[in-house]
């Protein structure tokens, strides 16, 4: 019977525990997202709290290309010093850490106006209806190597990995995606042309942080909508990037806010689960890859997650929202006090000044 509680590898990352902070956008950096005092106590309460993994909030690789205020910047050499510190605060409590990268493009409405916005394709984001400008060859070029040596950067600080954000109708997810995929060159059109972007990046960063790095990769489990990307094709992505040597993957989903409305509901075949809503995709996948597989949404009583994890390949799950209630949530388990986490799953996380939680944090 496998354990929660017990030693795992996740590529040449010891685990003491299969729980794993997802990236959580905490909205608490500078103006240019450098680290503050508040953004340093959410990071060493959750190491304190036994999270076996952590990942960071997403981090821009390029400076002009921001979705969000308060996010973490990974996009020159001035936020080595202070991710060092970042890293060795975590580590003093036994945990481990990825800086997780991302280019945000068009999930987005913040500073619209001010900035050109990069996309696949010029095809509205669904959500926000902003309209991204289609990439150049030098212009993909120019991120690809952006995630390169933000991947490096993230290596130089002490970080134990990355996690390349490619879900979530973000910038990867929209090359993925054949709603919003529309290029008719070497990057559109069938799924390997497709899947071109996201593969040249983690060629180019493998290059850079060398062969035990480890690097995972985020994505989205299906679109959840007709003409979008399918799990049939999400299944077919992660056996590639298992082949080219990804160290694991982090089967998420694009639904934000709904994924709770949701439950019950059948897309590709597969069910939206009460407790884990993307579980059984995270299953199926599982099963046809030897590379880690990582589950999120939807977890907050650890007997069920007990049980996910002793009837299904799964093998480690990652939290947020309940964590934010409770960042010492993992402890309270471990030391035996096994009640669910708290969080009621409102979406009311945030506050102004890193105290997290607007329902049992007041």
């Amino acid at each position: 019977m496998k354990n929660l509680f017990e030693k795992t590898q996740l590529g040449n990352m010891t685990l003491k525990n299969r729980f794993i902070r997802s990236a959580t956008w905490e909205n608490i950096t500078t103006k240019d997202g450098h680290m503050t005092d508040d953004l340093y106590k959410v990071y060493e309460e959750l190491a304190k709290g036994e999270v076996g993994l952590i990942i960071t909030g997403y981090a821009n690789v390029v400076k002009e290309e921001q979705p969000n205020p308060g996010m973490m910047g990974i996009y020159n050499d001035s936020f080595l010093n202070e991710y060092k510190k970042l890293t060795d605060l975590v580590h003093k409590y036994d945990s481990k850490i990825l800086m997780q990268i991302a280019y945000g493009g068009t999930k987005t409405k913040y500073n619209l106006g001010e900035r050109i916005i990069f996309a696949p394709s010029e095809v509205p984001e669904r959500g926000t209806n902003t309209l991204g400008k289609a990439m150049t060859k030098d212009e993909i070029d120019y991120i690809v190597d952006a995630f390169a040596k933000a991947g490096k950067r993230s290596k130089e600080s002490g970080f134990d990995g990355v996690e390349i954000h490619g879900a979530h109708t973000y910038l990867i997810n929209q090359f993925l995606s054949p709603y919003y995929n529309k290029r008719d060159d070497e990057y559109g059109g069938s799924l390997e042309n497709r899947m071109r972007f996201l593969i040249e990046i983690y060629y180019k960063m493998r290059e850079m942080v060398g062969k035990d790095y480890p690097i995972l990769v985020k994505l989205t489990a299906s679109e959840f909508f007709e003409g979008g990307l399918t799990f049939e094709e999400i299944r077919i992505i992660c056996k590639k990037l298992e082949e080219i040597g990804v160290d694991g993957i982090e089967i998420s989903g694009n639904i934000h806010g709904k994924a709770k409305s949701m439950v019950g509901q059948s897309f590709d075949g597969y069910e939206i689960k009460e407790e884990g809503y993307f579980v059984e995709y995270g299953d199926v996948i599982s099963k046809e890859i030897s590379i880690p597989v990582i589950t999120v949404g939807g977890l907050k009583d650890i007997n069920n997650i007990e049980n996910i994890l002793n009837k299904t390949n799964i093998d480690y799950f990652a939290i947020s929202r309940p964590l934010l209630t409770e960042p010492h949530l993992i402890k309270r388990w471990k030391d035996s006090d096994r009640t669910p986490a708290k969080c009621v799953r409102c979406s009311k996380c945030r506050t102004s000044n890193g105290n997290y939680c607007t329902v049992f944090n007041k």
